[in-house]
């Protein structure tokens, strides 16, 4: 296999083509790629109303319950036969299987690694199509949600924080519930990555302490097209690329089932990250603590969501670019923090009143500073002002601080909640903090958050003392984030040993 472009970080992978490759796919592309998809969305159109079938009459009582009898027998060997169907059609004409799979008494629950792209899929059908974990949103999917729904998945809306517990206390009742429930299927990455590291394991499938069996998947071919990330190649590239292919090779390896301590059984970080670096070294590859978070590739520390592509950063080096002075922005974020301060906290502006502060004449310039914040064209004030300032070398970092505290102590009484904390160090890092407990614990004093206190442990502790100096300080034009790049897979993995707590069966 070629060895692969070194890429920043996982959340990155685009298909280098010589000139060679490239006519080679046009040629075969031009035939393959409508003769295969148009196979594979026959074969998804006869499984559509077969899958409705399977759950068809069903009160919704008997539909919270695993479908067994004939319903299983007759639609469940039907829509496996279909499924691998559609992937031989694709190009996948064998698999290699490594391993023995585990069977539910033994293993409850698969976690499998790592997460390329939605042609992962094919490994459903090496485990019997095993109930999955999904996003919500795609119950709604034509042909896709008719196949959730057949496989009584356990859905959960990424956006929503009550669906995220809802689908913990679903899938811990199913990984409890001894045979009664079938084998589940669990990505604990929770997004695709280049497959150049190992994303921090999310802990959904580590939560209910039973034992997990780990399943590696690879891609031995000579071009990597299977995978769609956040950035680079894109799903309709990924599937042009792959079936423009005579065949592509997938291998599947089912390692020793993990059966945890009871340190980890206690503790589902613990026992996640363990499997996670168990993982990653029978693949050669670090594990991370990078995330998928609202939306935003992120590096967790300290509890705080550091991210890898800095909106402030990217920012100053638009505005820079437009042919802005430094005394220019100087002179926006003057008017910009009297914005904040005059207006309630949250406060929004569009992308032509942004262009206006801001002094750009470009208005683009200004949508496109809109869209790193935020996926329409609006802007937080106070987060753009904090961000900005933050990395912008005009202030202190004590200045800063102490304006940001002004901003989120609106009541004057001198201290944070845990709530106006997290607003606080969202603003400040450019992305929304999901879990500033850690942060706020070590600050407060007698459930008091002082801006004393707060600028102490942000400038002394070990920890968040990293976050200020490598995240909150002026930066130079073309300087990068402080994250080890991935190169070909070969990153140190300067994570702990794995923990010695698997015990032999």
């Amino acid at each position: 296999m070629e060895e692969q472009e070194c890429y920043p970080h996982p959340f990155v992978h685009r298909v280098k083509l010589s000139t060679s490759q490239r006519i080679r796919g046009v040629i075969l592309g031009s035939f393959l790629f409508p003769l295969r998809v148009t196979v594979a969305a026959m074969l998804f159109l006869v499984a559509w109303p077969l899958a409705r079938l399977r759950l068809a009459g069903l009160s919704e009582e008997e539909r919270a319950r695993p479908v067994t009898g004939w319903r299983h027998r007759l639609f469940h060997p039907i829509i496996l036969v279909l499924s691998r169907g559609v992937f031989f059609s694709l190009g996948f004409l064998w698999v290699k299987v490594k391993g023995r799979m585990a069977d539910l008494k033994e293993a409850p629950v698969l976690v499998v690694a790592p997460h390329s792209g939605y042609l992962d899929m094919m490994v459903l059908c090496q485990t019997q199509l095993a109930t999955v974990v999904s996003r919500s949103e795609n119950s709604s999917l034509p042909v896709v949600g008719a196949l959730l729904e057949f496989n009584q998945a356990v859905l959960v809306s990424r956006k929503d924080p009550e669906s995220r517990k809802k689908a913990v206390t679903q899938l811990n009742e199913r990984l409890t519930s001894n045979g009664y429930w079938p084998q589940m299927l669990v990505f604990p990455e929770g997004t695709t990555t280049n497959g150049q590291g190992l994303l921090k394991f999310k802990q959904g499938a580590f939560v209910a302490g039973v034992p997990v069996q780990p399943v590696l998947l690879r891609y031995p071919n000579k071009l990597d097209t299977v995978r769609w990330t956040y950035k680079g190649t894109t799903w309709v590239e990924a599937l042009w690329h792959t079936t423009s292919q005579l065949y592509t090779n997938m291998t599947i390896e089912f390692l020793p089932v993990y059966i945890p301590s009871e340190e980890e059984k206690n503790d589902p970080n613990l026992y996640a990250d363990n499997v996670q670096k168990l993982m990653a070294r029978e693949l050669g590859l670090p594990a991370t603590d990078y995330v998928m978070e609202g939306g935003v590739p992120v590096n967790k520390l300290g509890g705080l969501s550091l991210p890898l592509e800095s909106p402030a950063r990217n920012t100053l080096s638009l505005l820079y670019k437009n042919g802005l002075e430094a005394s220019a922005v100087e002179d926006a974020l003057d008017r910009m923090i009297d914005r904040c301060q005059s207006a309630a906290p949250g406060s929004k502006v569009g992308a032509e009143e942004l262009s206006s502060i801001l002094g750009l004449t470009d208005k683009e310039t200004a949508v496109t500073v809109c869209k790193l914040y935020s996926k329409d064209e609006t802007v937080d004030v106070g987060q753009f002002y904090l961000s900005v300032a933050a990395l912008s070398g005009f202030l202190s970092f004590k200045s800063l601080l102490h304006k940001a505290f002004n901003l989120f102590d609106r009541e004057g009484r001198g201290s944070l909640s845990a709530e106006e904390l997290s607003g606080l160090m969202g603003a400040l890092l450019g992305v929304s903090q999901y879990n500033t407990s850690p942060l706020y614990k070590e600050a407060s004093h007698q459930d008091e958050l002082t801006e004393a206190n707060l600028l102490r442990v942000l400038t002394t502790h070990p920890t968040y003392q990293r976050v200020v100096n490598e995240y909150l300080q002026p930066v130079e034009a073309g300087s990068h984030l402080p994250f080890t790049p991935l190169a070909g897979g070969k990153a140190v993995n300067n994570n702990r040993d794995v923990h010695d707590s698997k015990k032999s069966e």
